[in-house]
Order: structure tokens, then sequence, then C-alpha cells
């Protein structure tokens, strides 16, 4: 059988040597020859089909493990398969779209001048879920504070409720809009002390927190650690205001790792910064602008790992009233096989009576 060098061969399907002996380790790609004493690569020309298969795949942004399995199809099959590949990029891409156009509409936002009073009308609730055997969470909704704590390790329980009783005197408080970044940070801080008595120290304990505190602004802090979540459903659209401290996040966002590969990651769960770390985390604190209308969400991986981002948008539009919206989300998480403990915080922005 004749064969080309993996020079001539990478060259014929437009591929990289780099890239086909990564395929050849990954089984996408085999050479039809290795040299038994210089390891060099054969490739016969029978094998140009696929590998440019491959590259045009790779092209699209389709996961390895995907492509695999294409590759094994028959042509009509496949030609199926990357027809519902692209429609779920198309799907993801307006998302993006639709994220980006909000986040240019909140930093291009004029400040209100209407003298329009506002309130939050809120619920908040905490389920162990079905497989747990405790709930590690804590939540809180007030007048002003909203919360959510996720624990995690032997002390994962008392150290989110440390972190969430921590804050609830911020309900009370009247923080100026121009300090209160800083007197959120400064609670924050006290919860972290707060988890480290209740821990017993860094250790294997800790809690996420994520919390959102009202201004009269009308704006909401918020402050944000880990990986619990914080939405804002708009005009019938649904936008997540937190970002995940996570290593897979982090993956995703240097690209390696598609959204596909991290949601089955054996590692999608691991922190990168949480309270109860040995090293103290830097939180993420920023204002945002709300609006009549305005419902949030706020909940643990509990939620958000089981159950899609459109089942909880359309979850949240339906219902009419927030104490409504967290008993149908932690029933869909239940009903998913709810693995985990969930929590949930719903608020709406509302003209005050």
């Amino acid at each position: 059988m004749a064969t080309m060098t993996i020079g001539a061969f990478a060259k014929a399907c437009r591929l990289s040597p780099k890239a086909l002996r990564l395929y050849d380790e990954l089984g996408l790609l085999r050479p039809a020859r290795v040299d038994a004493d210089t390891g060099y690569r054969y490739y016969a020309a029978g094998q140009l089909e696929r590998a440019r298969l491959v590259a045009w795949l790779r092209r699209l942004g389709m996961p390895l493990a995907d492509i695999s399995r294409v590759c094994a199809l028959a042509p009509a099959a496949a030609a199926r398969e990357v027809r519902a590949f692209w429609a779920r990029v198309e799907a993801e891409t307006a998302a993006r779209r639709d994220l980006a156009a909000f986040l240019v509409e909140e930093l291009s936002a004029v400040p209100r001048k209407d003298t329009t009073m506002l309130e939050l009308r809120y619920c908040a609730h905490s389920d162990r879920g079905l497989v747990r055997p405790a709930n590690q969470d804590a939540a809180h909704a007030g007048r002003r504070l909203l919360a959510v704590a996720d624990g995690y390790g032997p002390a994962g329980g008392p150290a989110s409720t440390a972190a969430v009783e921590a804050l609830r005197v911020l309900d009370t408080a009247e923080p100026a809009p121009g300090g209160v970044l800083d007197l959120l940070e400064d609670a924050l801080r006290g919860a972290a002390r707060a988890v480290r008595d209740a821990t017993g120290g860094p250790g294997d304990a800790g809690t996420t927190l994520t919390a959102l505190l009202w201004t009269d602004g009308p704006q909401l802090a918020l402050v944000h650690i880990g990986d619990s979540r914080a939405y804002v459903l708009r005009d019938g659209e649904l936008f997540r205001i937190t970002h995940d401290h996570t290593l897979v996040q982090s993956m995703l966002d240097e690209g390696r790792l598609t959204a596909e590969e991290a949601a089955s990651h054996p590692q999608r769960s691991l922190l990168l910064k949480a309270l109860g770390q040995d090293t103290p985390a830097t939180p993420d604190l920023r204002l945002h602008d709300a609006r009549p209308g305005d419902r949030y969400l706020l909940c643990s991986d509990g939620l958000s790992t089981v159950v899609p981002e459109d089942r909880i948008r359309a979850l949240l539009a339906s219902a009419p009233v927030p104490d409504d919206a967290v008993r149908v989300l932690i029933d869909a998480a239940n009903d998913a096989g709810g693995p985990d403990n969930v929590s949930c915080v719903v608020a709406d922005v509302s003209e005050a009576a």
C-alpha cells in the first residue's frame, strides 16, 4: 500500500503535523503505518477524506468526542448530526447575542431621573433534594438583602449558614449608593471570619456566597464568590449576571473546552474561589441597575446543573409571584433527580404600593 509521509499528508489535508499527532493519540485518525525504528508516521491517500472531515468539523467547533462519533457514521447520519450540532451552536450564539445586547444597554444606561419608588417582593427556600443526607445550603430574602450560599465539606452546613447570617445585618442598614460596594466588601470580610470560626479555620470546608443588596437607587449591589448564580429575567429574556469561579469555567474562558465538553467534565464542580479557602479570595463586586418588572433569581448549583437555562427562564416567566417561582424551580430540580441540595431566592422589582 502506497503511503505518504506525515508532512506530505498534512499539506494534502491542510492539517498540521501537530494536529495529526494529536488526532492519532485521540484515536480520531490513526496513521496507516508507523516506522518501528523511528516512530515516523505514514498515511494512506485513502485517509485524506476522513482527515478533511475531521478538519472541517473541528473548524465548526465540534468537540473531539463528537467528531469521533460523527466520523464513524454513514454520510446521511453524519449529515443529520452536523445539522443538529449547528442548530445548537446557533441557539447558543443567539443567547450570547442577547447577553451582549443586555450588557451594552446596562453599561450605557443613563441614570434614572424619575422619582418612582420601587421595592422588592421576594421569597426564599432551601431544599435538601432527593439524594444528599443533609442540607448544606442557606438562603435568605429580606427587605434589602437577597443571599444564597452553598457549603461544602464536613462543616459545609455551618459554613453556609454563618456566611448568610453575617450579611443579614445589611437588611436593616441604609446604604448610600456611592458606598454600598465598600459596605458589601466589609460585610464579606466579616462573613469570611464567620466561616472560619464555624469550620475551625482553613481546611476542607467552606461555602460559596452570592448576594444582592437593594440600595433604593434603584440599584442592586452584587457580591459573588463561587458557583452559585444570580440571574435577571428582563422583558422575557434570562441573563446570568454572575461568573462561575470554577476550574471548568476558567478552561472555557481560555478556549480549552467547549460548552458541551464542560457540561460533562468530571471536575466541573471544582471551585477556584470560595469562603473558607486557605488564601483569601477576591470576590466579584459591582452595581447593577434595576428596572420595574425585573425578576431576579439567586440559586445554588443544585438548580443550575440539573435544570437547563431555557427551562429556568420558562418557569420564572410563567410564575405569577416569587413564592410560586421558588416552588416550581425547586420542584423542577427534584423532578430531574434532585442530586444536590437546591436553594432559590426570587425577587421582583415593583412600584411601591
